[in-house]
């Protein structure tokens, strides 16, 4: 009771008395939820502190060396033979063929360039002969252009149509029944 007194306020103190006395037991306390996903959380928080732990050990072992044991016998140290020497390796003459290949690409070069020479002084010569066609037809276009004075009509006769002497047509009905 005295410990109960500690817990309960001077005031409530009668009413605590009571309470404990007709149950036999203290108030209860309140508690928090006990939740599942709290559960889980702390079963994932220790999975993932033991990888950790996992994983920092590995890290240690592999950052310690691993010696090679010493020989079972230790009378005269071990020495391993030598390699033999190998014999140095000669230079094969390769005969590569650039200077043919360079000299008929130096040919097809000088045939395409030749090539579009040709076809630039046709091209030209074609233009020339174009040119003076032009020329030439400009020059009968005036020829043919020159103002002519047309002779001046004659007034004391004029023109008075004739009446044509066929006969007139005569229209018929078309048949379209035989077509």
């Amino acid at each position: 009771m005295e410990n109960h007194g500690k817990l309960c306020s001077p005031k409530n103190s009668k009413l605590a008395h009571i309470s404990v006395s007709k149950h036999g037991a203290r108030n209860s306390q309140t508690q928090p939820f006990n939740l599942h996903t709290e559960q889980r959380g702390q079963k994932k928080e220790q999975a993932f502190v033991k990888r950790v732990q996992e994983m920092a050990a590995k890290e240690a072992k592999r950052r310690v060396p691993v010696a090679q044991g010493l020989p079972w016998t230790t009378d005269k140290p071990q020495s391993l033979p030598k390699p033999p020497v190998k014999e140095q390796t000669k230079p094969i003459a390769i005969k590569l063929h650039t200077e043919q290949r360079a000299a008929r690409r130096a040919g097809y070069n000088y045939l395409v360039a030749s090539k579009i020479n040709s076809l630039e002084i046709l091209r030209r010569f074609e233009e020339k002969i174009m040119k003076v066609i032009e020329q030439e037809e400009i020059k009968n276009m005036r020829k043919e252009m020159v103002p002519k004075a047309q002779l001046m009509p004659f007034f004391d006769r004029p023109f008075f149509p004739q009446r044509s002497t066929r006969p007139l047509t005569v229209p018929r009905e078309p048949c379209f029944h035989l077509i």
